[in-house]
């Protein structure tokens, strides 16, 4: 039986467009056509390599700290990975209500703030621009932080409408005040297993006990800067942890494809 799989988190480098150094890092290319490439071969079966027959069926382009506030690689981008496919932006505070509508309209659905790497709207505008995100144009807020940051953003984060944080916090501090989050109806991504700091499978098992709607995988391909990319044994080990196939079918596939609101087969 082949696994669904919706792809929360996928980023597109394509050089056609603006690229900004973040840190002196600029990423290798890596277009919609290296991404289509890519997850095509996790449908070949075993062959040693993990992650067998899983077929990715939709998914979510996420603007980088190095695309800054440029938009045009991201529409580009969906217009070629065809109609699953969604998009989360790095959007200015000053974007005007009209140009947040546009967003929307073309396939976007969220608004990001990278805190960890910078790149994006900062903290102080979480909640002004996350909530007006959300009342003019249906817009969540995504954030990519550590979660040592969440003795101070928690508050502001469960005001939030709706609202996901990125490869699980990155780090194990405040995990209770992460569970809590979570337990409010906050999204997590389980994205970046080769670069996060923390037992993976341990907080697999801790999110979905709290929430099971809250756990969201994502491949993070192509990995810019990650210590260990993305490998096919990270499905593999998202179907041991959880062991129950309505779980793993949750985590792979279906909860991204209702959080995303996308017309996925079955969600």
């Amino acid at each position: 039986m082949t696994r669904r799989i919706f792809d929360s988190h996928l980023h597109i480098i394509d050089e056609r467009f603006p690229l900004e150094a973040n840190n002196g890092y600029l990423p290798p290319q890596f277009t919609a056509h290296d991404y289509q490439r890519a997850v095509a071969e996790l449908g070949g079966g075993a062959g040693g390599t993990g992650g067998a027959d899983s077929e990715v069926l939709g998914g979510v382009v996420v603007s980088g700290s190095f695309q800054a506030f440029d938009h045009g690689y991201l529409l580009d981008a969906l217009r070629t990975l065809g109609p699953t496919f969604v998009g989360v932006a790095n959007v200015e505070p000053t974007a005007s209500d009209d140009e947040l509508r546009a967003l929307a309209d073309t396939g976007v659905r969220g608004v990001r703030f990278n805190l960890y790497r910078g790149g994006s709207a900062g903290p102080e505008s979480i909640l002004a621009l996350g909530q007006r995100a959300w009342d003019v144009a249906g817009m969540h807020v995504e954030l990519y932080l550590d979660a040592a940051d969440l003795e101070t953003l928690e508050p502001v984060i469960s005001s939030l409408p709706k609202a996901s944080i990125d490869h699980f916090g990155m780090t194990d501090h405040h995990r209770n005040a992460l569970l809590r989050l979570v337990s409010g109806g906050v999204r997590v991504k389980a994205t970046g297993f080769g670069r996060v700091e923390m037992d993976v499978a341990s907080v697999l098992r801790q999110i979905h006990a709290e929430n099971p709607e809250a756990l969201m995988f994502g491949t993070d391909l192509p990995s810019t800067r990650a210590p260990r990319p993305f490998s096919p044994r990270d499905i593999d080990l998202v179907v041991e942890t959880l062991g129950d196939p309505q779980s793993i079918d949750a985590v792979l596939y279906r909860n991204a494809a209702r959080f995303y609101v996308v017309d996925a087969q079955n969600s």
